[in-house]
């Protein structure tokens, strides 16, 4: 084989990410499993059972994602075409999203709505739901103005001003950090645990995802804000910063779905069927 390619496609070098991925996917499922019994796991009892999960999920986007950024900035292997399929996989990628939410969604309309004959009210009876004009509505306001951070952010990349973009990227990864804590401590104060019922099921699985959605985002934008001040990005050429944006934009809209209709409209009345 030449040592030359003779085409603009890059072909990737053998990666061992791909399967640390898949295992630290599998080590947090089994430790949210364990956790949501609340059985112990190897004598370890608590939410220290995810933490094995979430260091291996952390550890592989920081690796995985130095390779990237070595094969753009010091190898410059990105070409127009690879640059065009990385985005189209992004675009790809959001739309599976956007399926995986979907179901969760019409599980939760299917017994909200009346079409399960199982379900005579909703919420339940016996369930005391969460005010929506609480801290589900100052979260709501949080990561609305994380979408204005982040595309002020973007405006400064395609200006050429890495370092305000590097400043406005922080400040978006601030908030989605303040409102994972917010989310935490919702959870905390709840009156219902994930294993008293069908509200309950669906409410935690949609909000638990979409958080744990806003914990990968936040991380993809903390490796942003890094690079920005390093200037590795450029106005013509900025596809990781592009599809973090992308990606936070995609986390605003599933949570004001969830606050609409999971707090707001189907969580606080009590509806007979």
């Amino acid at each position: 084989m030449s040592a030359q390619a003779k085409h603009p496609y890059h072909m990737v070098n053998p990666s061992p990410w791909p399967a640390l991925g898949a295992l630290s996917a599998l080590t947090l499922a089994v430790g949210a499993v364990f956790y949501m019994h609340d059985e112990p796991l190897f004598g370890i009892s608590g939410p220290v059972k995810l933490f094995p999960g979430f260091f291996l999920l952390i550890l592989t986007m920081v690796l995985w994602w130095r390779d990237v950024i070595n094969e753009s900035v010091k190898e410059q292997s990105h070409t127009n075409e690879v640059s065009h399929g990385l985005r189209m996989g992004m675009v790809l990628f959001i739309a599976s999203e956007v399926m995986f939410f979907a179901a969760f969604f019409w599980a939760f309309f299917h017994h909200s709505l009346g079409f399960s004959t199982a379900t005579v009210q909703w919420p339940p009876e016996g369930i005391e739901t969460l005010d929506a004009w609480h801290l589900p509505f100052y979260n709501t306001v949080i990561l609305l103005t994380s979408g204005i951070t982040v595309t002020r952010a973007h405006l400064y990349v395609e200006a050429g001003n890495n370092k305000k973009a590097a400043k406005w990227i922080w400040i978006t990864a601030a908030l989605g950090t303040m409102f994972l804590g917010l989310q935490v401590y919702e959870y905390g104060h709840a009156a219902f645990s994930i294993t008293e019922g069908i509200y309950p099921s669906t409410f935690y699985l949609a909000t638990g995802f979409h958080g744990f959605h806003v914990f990968v985002g936040t991380t993809f934008l903390v490796v942003c804000a890094v690079r920005a001040q390093k200037g590795e990005f450029s106005p013509e050429k900025h596809i990781g910063f592009q599809s973090a944006a992308w990606y936070w934009h995609f986390v605003d809209v599933v949570w004001l779905f969830l606050f609409i209709w999971v707090y707001w409209l189907l969580g606080t009345p009590v509806r007979t069927f």
